[in-house]
């Protein structure tokens, strides 16, 4: 406490003045406004190609813990295997225009596997996961995840001399090697994870674009019929019953619409990536029933390239149906000329942390296409291709309506 002091005093911290009225053409409004019944942004959109620049470059205005960690309040249950969300030091930094973005500190150096004995529900949460996601999103044409940049963030100029929250303040300290840290409450008092440190000050981090509020644009968190047991030895249904997409399919919403179409969609993206850890899904309340699932939260993706965690496919497995625009996106990118790791090699050069991923998940990525494509081959064998692949390819024209509203 008395160090902490000290070097507060040292800094000789001061407030910026309130930010600028929101701008019409800021990115962030932008953004916002292109949600739309297709995805969180168009094609090709210049918006993102902004609003990713911006996050890059704007000053941080503020920085504050989110919203569940303020929940906490610190405090965590030590006997819990799972800990709550804010063990995993992601904070929302504001800037000009009332940008928001959540950050996510690096925790592993990208050529470090996540070790064989570790369960998905322990593992670290990296940066560059969130990163590499949102670029494989958006080459997959799904664009449910919103926009996410890598950057260099001076922790002490950007998060320790903008936040007003006192308990965030005191969690900085100078670490032996003159490095400046921050950690959570939680994991401080549990001892379940250590401090991110700068390099002196600089820390690599991953920022999130936020969504509209719930206010503005209301969403539902709905628990993923392929949920994970979330202890050392259960089960849940589906992983004991290969019919299990049998009784499934008589439960409304999935009893008919895009809902378990959608749901295989989810399951295909975070086979890809290696995500064991999609216990919910969130949608938006304006699109009903058959809007798109938001592919929220992957920093827990790109963990082991050497493994293909084949259960990840069991939406798409057992209930043996896929979008025929889904199939088609697939097949192209096992084409050569189209090569997934390719396309993502490029796609990730343009962020600032660059390369994101290493070669063998790269790679990697290439090998699971061939998986969900040969899983594929065995349903059309089996059922036939009119059973398997659903023909979503002639989609109606949404109305203006069904758009985001954004009020004044």
């Amino acid at each position: 406490s008395r160090r902490h002091k000290l070097y507060k005093k040292e800094l000789n911290l001061t407030f910026p003045a309130a930010p600028l009225p929101l701008r019409p053409e800021a990115s962030w409004l932008q953004f916002h406004l292109g949600i739309s019944r297709d995805g969180l942004y168009p094609r090709s959109s210049p918006t993102v190609t902004r609003l990713l620049r911006d996050m890059q470059d704007f000053t941080t205005i503020s920085a504050d813990y989110s919203q569940d960690e303020k929940a906490l309040l610190g405090a965590c249950d030590c006997s819990q295997i799972v800990k709550p969300s804010g063990v995993h030091l992601k904070l929302v930094l504001r800037f000009q225009d009332f940008g928001k973005a959540m950050f996510k500190p690096m925790r592993q150096k990208r050529e470090e596997e996540t070790p064989e004995d570790f369960f998905y529900f322990v593992d670290f949460q990296r940066h560059n996961a969130e990163i590499a996601a949102f670029h494989l999103d958006r080459i997959l044409d799904f664009r449910r995840v919103p926009p996410t940049a890598g950057r260099l963030i001076n922790v002490t100029k950007e998060i320790l001399e903008v936040t007003k929250n006192e308990i965030l303040q005191s969690v900085f300290f100078v670490s032996p090697a003159s490095n400046v840290c921050f950690f959570a409450k939680c994991p401080y008092m549990c001892k379940t994870e250590y401090a991110v440190c700068g390099n002196p000050h600089l820390l690599e981090g991953s920022l999130s674009a936020f969504l509209p509020s719930l206010n503005l644009a209301p969403r539902l968190s709905i628990p993923n019929p392929w949920i994970r047991s979330y202890s050392f030895d259960g089960k849940e249904e589906w992983e004991v019953n290969p019919r299990y997409c049998d009784t499934v399919r008589e439960i409304y919403p999935y009893s008919n619409g895009n809902r378990l179409l959608n749901i295989v969609d989810m399951a295909i993206f975070d086979f890809l990536i290696g995500n064991m850890d999609r216990h919910h899904y969130e949608m938006f309340t304006k699109f009903g029933d058959d809007g798109f699932l938001l592919h929220l939260d992957n920093a827990r993706g790109f963990g082991r390239h050497s493994h293909d965690e084949t259960s990840i496919l069991a939406p798409l497995s057992q209930c043996c149906i896929i979008k025929r625009t889904t199939l088609l996106r697939l097949q192209l990118l096992a084409e050569p000329e189209y090569r997934l790791s390719d396309v993502m090699r490029e796609s990730l050069l343009q962020d600032r942390l660059a390369p994101v991923l290493t070669e063998p998940h790269l790679l990697a990525l290439d090998r699971r296409l061939q998986l969900v494509l040969s899983t594929v081959r065995k349903c059309i064998d089996t059922h036939g291709e009119a059973k398997v692949v659903a023909n979503d390819t002639a989609q109606p024209q949404a109305p203006t309506s069904d758009r985001v509203k954004l009020s004044t």
